[in-house]
């Protein structure tokens, strides 16, 4: 057999494959409905998706804003019916930048005698500069009102321009947002205090966590300063993972954990406890 006849049959195989492929992928795309997301692509055979991923999980969704109905079959209504859904869709990217707080006084026994050690500072400043850096325009800072966490943002806004907005929210405080799986033996908190804290860290959740507003043209930015706990439960939320989870992740002080809502609804996540911008002498977690 020529070369020219090799590869005359490499060819055939080639198409072959990709007719095959594409015609796989046509199939997948054409079964809509959740129940029926079963891959069928040339590395998987009949994979269905253990966890469906809701689309309109912050209540969001442009389809479901409107109120008139899609099924109408007046053009008139079907096309205002389209105008407001284009009306209600988001345009730009909200990208949520989670800061924890830096080492603290582990000895503290109350809020005002945890406040930072001489690391921590050290830490918020290396946090800040990092920000800074980074060259975004950043539309507000968010914290905790935990001792801990409003002095990392206080040094932190240092390093960031003089007129951004400053906040404080009592949902970010620190607390046991719901009971982990597998169980922590050393960490038992009581049943009221997931019950209390949970129903909290959940509100701040859905308060800070969803896509952008319809009238929202340019991506935004925003820093939260919080707590270890708080942001793994959001990272586990946002994404969608089993909530339980959050206690598997490991946070350090002063870290960035950089989490990108798509005007879909789509939840990326960039950056988890970052933090290689800090020399290791100044890396802590506990």
């Amino acid at each position: 057999m020529t070369w020219r006849q090799r590869a005359q049959g490499l060819g055939k195989v080639v198409v072959g494959v990709s007719a095959v492929t594409g015609a796989l992928v046509a199939i997948y795309l054409q079964k809509k409905s959740p129940e029926d997301r079963i891959a069928a692509t040339s590395w998987t055979t009949n994979f269905k998706p253990s966890i469906i991923w809701d689309s309109n999980w912050d209540k969001r969704e442009p389809d479901s804003l409107v109120k008139v109905s899609k099924d109408n079959p007046d053009p008139k209504q079907q096309k205002d019916y389209e105008n407001l859904v284009m009306k209600n869709t988001p345009k730009a990217t909200r990208h949520l930048i989670l800061i924890r707080h830096g080492n603290y006084n582990l000895d503290g026994e109350t809020d005002q005698m945890r406040y930072l050690t001489k690391l921590g500072r050290e830490q918020a400043e290396l946090t800040g500069l990092r920000l800074q850096a980074l060259n975004k325009q950043y539309l507000k800072l968010v914290s905790s009102t935990m001792t801990r966490a409003v002095e990392t943002a206080d040094i932190i806004l240092k390093s960031l321009p003089k007129d951004l907005p400053v906040e404080r929210s009592d949902l970010l405080r620190e607390g046991a947002p719901i009971p982990p799986e597998p169980p922590l033996g050393s960490w038992r908190p009581e049943k009221q205090q997931f019950f209390e804290d949970g129903a909290r860290i959940e509100a701040a959740f859905r308060h800070y966590f969803h896509r952008a507003s319809p009238d929202q043209t340019t991506d935004s930015y925003e820093i939260i300063v919080c707590h270890a706990n708080v942001i793994r439960y959001f990272v586990c939320r946002a994404l969608q993972f089993p909530p339980e989870g959050w206690l598997r992740m490991s946070l350090n002080h002063g870290s960035i954990t950089w989490v990108t809502i798509r005007p879909s609804g789509r939840v990326v996540l960039r950056a988890l406890g970052e933090a290689g911008f800090m020399p290791p002498a100044k890396i802590s977690s506990m």
